[in-house]
């Protein structure tokens, strides 16, 4: 029987608040600091580790923490997840966002259909149409091939897509499935989309409409933009749009489109990479085998989070140290630091994916909660970030633990020795001094110059970013906060918090203001 608790009515809550803190930066230094590294480390899926050794545990916090998974009934919750349970509490909804990649557990019916059914014959439709697209058998009306896909979407609808592109682009061009440049339309700030039209070709380009009811308000907004422009250049817009959306939306059966791609209401924006809302554009862009290997990453590490072993299941793992560094050790923030270039608007997914999911103050019932939930989630690529913000990490009054990316090899395949080392190198020398200087520090008797050290970090570590490790990169982020929103007992995957400033939006362009909205309003000229 499955229970859901608050995290402060837990038998264990009290044990683990007090458990005996780690000195993080004693045993990471000398001989205990190498022994850490080789034995605090969880194989993930395509030979990725997560590695937790400068995280502010040891073998004492580990086992409160493995009876806490055991407790709040983690992995029975997962299981009820994709076995097609009513997850979602807030929209009475199931979440099948795992389903888009893989079987996990029995056969989910919803509305009459088995979903992984569905998914997989959206995915199919995907391929047909892609493959059509890359040989020249759909084309504009001069019969000429699309060289360009723009995808116009916002929130779950731009930022995954727009990451997983990002990080695959370069290692499809080195190896040779590079097939069509994307872009991407978000902001309703005309800019946008301007800039976008402006760099393209657009009697070349397809365009991708994501909105889920068909009714997003600056997804239309865009779309009519960019039909007004294929218009003004001769263009018929019907030729050069397909959608993405549900099956129920005015987008679904609709002569403006050269196709329609489906979704449904049980995979919210910020999971539907792995669904028609990423594979339609990254099947264009690199071609669907591309597409199917990023599927079987995420499957690959979503399998792993089935595992009740705490250090065979790197997702409840990094969940739960979250959780400890959150709840007992009061640290508010985490930064996400790929050091790698791919990944360099994987932080800004991963924000939209963990505080929209966990940024919640009330649990699954609706009752407050007297703890404290998700962290601030923030980040930049290595080693840019060096030289922006590391300042306060390492000197700053508040401890934000890291969660460092890396990888052994570049993308690119393409490096120099310069001053005896090769740039990767000098790139991975600089994620490893991080980690170190953070948890260690260093004593200095000028004050200025001092580091208290005692900072957390993780780091992933794989061979190269490629499509099955990004998707499996992707999966272990996913249920690492679909963990830690089980034991805070939250609603993970709805998003009301949105909702009210797109009513008042509405209200202010139809003119419907009273008091601070009205004024606001004649301060902008609305």
């Amino acid at each position: 029987m499955i229970s859901w608790n608050n995290f402060d009515t837990l038998n264990v809550y009290q044990e683990l608040m007090n458990v005996e803190r780690v000195a993080l930066a004693d045993v990471m230094s000398g001989e205990s600091g190498a022994e850490r590294v080789k034995n605090y480390s969880v194989p993930m899926a395509d030979g990725l580790a997560f590695n937790y050794a400068a995280r502010p545990v040891d073998d004492a916090v580990l086992a409160v923490l493995a009876k806490l998974a055991k407790e709040a009934q983690l992995v029975e919750k997962f299981e009820e997840l994709y076995n097609g349970a009513v997850i979602n509490t807030g929209e009475n909804r199931l979440v099948l966002h795992h389903l888009t990649r893989g079987q996990l557990g029995s056969t989910v019916v919803a509305d009459g259909v088995d979903k992984r059914a569905f998914y997989v014959e959206q995915q199919e439709k995907i391929r047909t149409f892609a493959n059509k697209v890359h040989a020249g058998e759909i084309t504009n009306a001069a019969g000429e091939k699309f060289t360009t896909v723009v995808q116009i979407g916002i929130g779950g609808s731009d930022l995954g897509p727009r990451a997983m592109y990002l990080a695959m682009e370069n290692w499809a061009k080195v190896n040779n499935t590079f097939k069509m440049k994307a872009e991407f339309i978000s902001n309703v700030d005309p800019d946008d989309a301007a800039a976008v039209l402006n760099n393209i070709d657009v009697a070349h380009a397809l365009f991708v409409l994501v909105s889920k009811s068909g009714t997003t308000l600056e997804t239309l907004t865009n779309e009519s933009f960019v039909k007004d422009a294929l218009e003004k250049a001769g263009l018929d817009p019907a030729k050069h749009m397909v959608a993405v959306t549900s099956e129920t939306s005015p987008l679904a059966k609709n002569e403006g489109y050269l196709a329609a791609f489906f979704m449904d209401d049980y995979i919210g924006g910020r999971y539907s990479s792995t669904s028609a809302v990423g594979g339609a554009v990254l099947s264009l862009a690199f071609g669907p085998e591309i597409f199917d290997a990023f599927l079987a990453g995420a499957a690959e590490e979503d399998a792993l989070s089935k595992n009740a072993e705490l250090l065979e299941n790197p997702a409840m793992l990094d969940a739960l140290i979250g959780v400890y560094e959150r709840n007992v050790l009061g640290y508010p923030t985490t930064a996400v630091l790929p050091y790698s270039q791919g990944l360099s608007r994987f932080p800004a997914h991963l924000q939209q994916l963990d505080m929209e999911s966990n940024g919640k103050s009330v649990n699954r019932f609706g009752e407050p909660v007297n703890y404290v939930t998700g962290p601030v989630i923030f980040g930049e690529p290595g080693t840019n970030g060096q030289h922006s913000f590391y300042q306060l990490l390492h000197q700053g009054t508040d401890i934000v633990p890291l969660q460092f990316v890396g990888f052994k090899n570049n993308q690119m395949e393409k490096d120099v020795v310069i001053q005896g080392s090769t740039s990767q190198q000098k790139l991975c020398a600089n994620v490893v001094a991080q980690i170190v200087a953070f948890a260690c520090g260093k004593a200095d008797d000028n004050r200025n110059k001092n580091f208290e050290g005692g900072r957390p970090s993780s780091i992933i570590i794989g061979e190269q970013l490629n499509p099955k490790s990004l998707g499996a990169l992707l999966a272990h982020f996913e249920n690492k906060v679909m963990f830690q929103g089980f034991v805070w007992n939250l609603n993970s995957f709805d998003q009301e918090g949105v909702q009210l400033g797109k009513v008042l939006a509405k209200r202010v362009l139809a003119h419907e203001t009273d008091g601070a909205l009205k004024a606001y309003s004649e301060l902008l000229n609305i």
